[in-house]
């Protein structure tokens, strides 16, 4: 299973051979990213990334939605299984 995770563009600009690229923003880490599967995206966009693949462009409310999914994951693992 692979683990698409979202986060906020924060720069763009075109790489070697006019390859579309960013940074993107997860939480404070701030990483760069191929934007070639979404050209579209802008500063400000949200993306979901795997092996620093922007693979869709998605609007914040869709991101704030899996950032809480992602939240009670974590709180459900530290509380030993028991939903946090």
């Amino acid at each position: 299973m692979c683990l698409g995770v979202p986060g906020e563009v924060t720069s763009v600009w075109k790489g070697d051979g006019d390859l579309a690229m960013g940074t993107v923003a997860f939480g404070g880490i701030v990483k760069k990213v191929c934007l070639a599967y979404v050209p579209e995206a802008k500063v400000g966009n949200y993306v979901i990334v795997h092996a620093g693949f922007a693979l869709s462009v998605l609007d914040e409310e869709a991101a704030r939605e899996i950032f809480s999914y992602l939240a009670l994951a974590v709180g459900t693992e530290e509380a030993g299984g028991e939903p946090a």
